[in-house]
């Protein structure tokens, strides 16, 4: 591997950054204490901020020799939140507050961005500006959007932007990018099913909701298997079904919840109008009343071809072609999915290894993300910088050559 020297040097440093953020999770929106850590450390690298952009954003700018004065520009991209779920951890940098937890690596993805940053700041050996986004509220709050609407791209003209996500489970040392769908749009569904409620022991007197919603549930799938294209991926998970408060009542409602993912708006189209077509027609069968409403949250992560495999390239002269993995779509989804309708660039994975970095004191569970064993894997640092570092010089030299 070629990391740079400066960036092995300081890994120390930004190491313990990254487990002070680790230790005092902030939840969507409320990261305040985060923006205050990232926007003093830029400062303190001679970098302007910029603050309050979606809440509680944080945008450094990195300008090069030429002071920026060539207008070209790019931007990397690292999330700040945390999750609202407990740490299983008892290691020295475990979370402070209950309920509020690191398991995703958005700790990791600001302190490799960080130490990117402080490299630039010191070396500039670029023409350009390199915008370094901080953004708050992945994990469902849509901070990329809320960035977006508060100027983002007007305010900061970049010509492209790249994001960066460690993937638990291949060894440290391995990236992976590809062009077109990397991640999938994320929606969620509220059905209720209105019927009569009455004596378990006299159903004819009743209207019951659950067996209408059974097999509301199981029709569902049908849309997947028979009505889009097979080569068409698309998910429908039923992940709630609220009925009933006693075993001898017939309740007088049912509800369904759950999510359903797809790689393009067209297939979710599909989806959610056949989606509605079968719960009001069951509801209609059974003889009763069909309240529906999905919701569209994130948008499908969509990487453009050239960004992708330019970005590629960088992770070959860092890690060797060999180690460079074909990104395989997965049906999580994510929000940086907004900066890529609006920007042409490219979301890529850098492997966060099997959990044996891990000290003792971590949890009994596997070092997944979203899971309460969870840690990141701070070697990945220094390499992450690297890849940070070198994309923006050589996608800089190449947009002004």
């Amino acid at each position: 591997m070629h990391i740079l020297d400066s960036l092995v040097t300081q890994a120390a440093s930004i190491a313990a950054i990254r487990r002070d953020i680790h230790a005092h999770p902030e939840l969507c929106f409320e990261e305040q204490r985060t923006a205050d850590v990232v926007a003093a450390k830029l400062t303190e690298w001679g970098i302007p901020v910029h603050r309050g952009m979606g809440t509680t954003g944080v945008v450094g700018i990195v300008q090069g020799r030429d002071g920026g004065a060539c207008g070209q520009g790019v931007g990397l991209r690292a999330d700040m939140d945390a999750l609202p779920m407990q740490e299983f951890n008892t290691f020295a940098h475990t979370s402070q507050h209950a309920g509020k937890m690191h398991a995703c690596g958005h700790d990791g993805h600001t302190a490799m961005l960080l130490a990117a940053a402080q490299h630039l700041a010191k070396h500039r050996n670029f023409d350009g500006t390199v915008y370094l986004i901080f953004q708050p509220a992945e994990e469902g709050g849509g901070g990329a959007r809320e960035m977006i609407k508060d100027g983002l791209f007007d305010k900061f003209p970049m010509q492209a932007v790249f994001g960066l996500h460690n993937w638990p489970g291949p060894q440290v040392g391995r990236f992976a990018a590809s062009a077109g769908p990397v991640m999938a749009s994320s929606n969620e569904f509220k059905i209720t099913l209105r019927g009569k409620g009455g004596h378990a022991a006299l159903p004819h007197t009743g209207l019951d909701p659950v067996p209408a919603a059974c097999a509301m549930v199981q029709a569902f799938q049908t849309i997947i298997s028979r009505n889009k294209k097979p080569i068409d991926a698309g998910v429908i998970s039923v992940t709630m079904i609220h009925a009933g408060e006693a075993t001898n009542v017939i309740p007088d409602s049912c509800e369904l919840q759950g999510t359903v993912r797809t790689f393009t708006v067209e297939v979710l189209d599909l989806i959610e109008r056949r989606m509605q077509e079968v719960a009001q027609a069951t509801c209609a069968a059974y003889g009763m009343q069909c309240e529906f409403a999905f919701v569209r949250n994130y948008p499908p992560t969509i990487n453009s071809a050239f960004e992708a495999n330019f970005a590629r390239e960088v992770m070959a002269g860092i890690v060797g072609e060999a180690n460079v993995d074909v990104q395989e779509p997965t049906m999580g989804s994510e929000d940086f999915a907004y900066m890529l309708q609006a920007k042409p660039g490219c979301y890529a994975f850098i492997a966060n290894g099997d959990g044996g970095h891990r000290e003792m004191g971590h949890g009994g569970g596997p070092c997944m993300l979203h899971n309460p064993s969870y840690d990141f894997n701070d070697e990945l640092i220094p390499l992450g910088a690297t890849y940070w570092v070198t994309l923006a010089e050589k996608w800089l030299a190449r947009a002004a050559a």
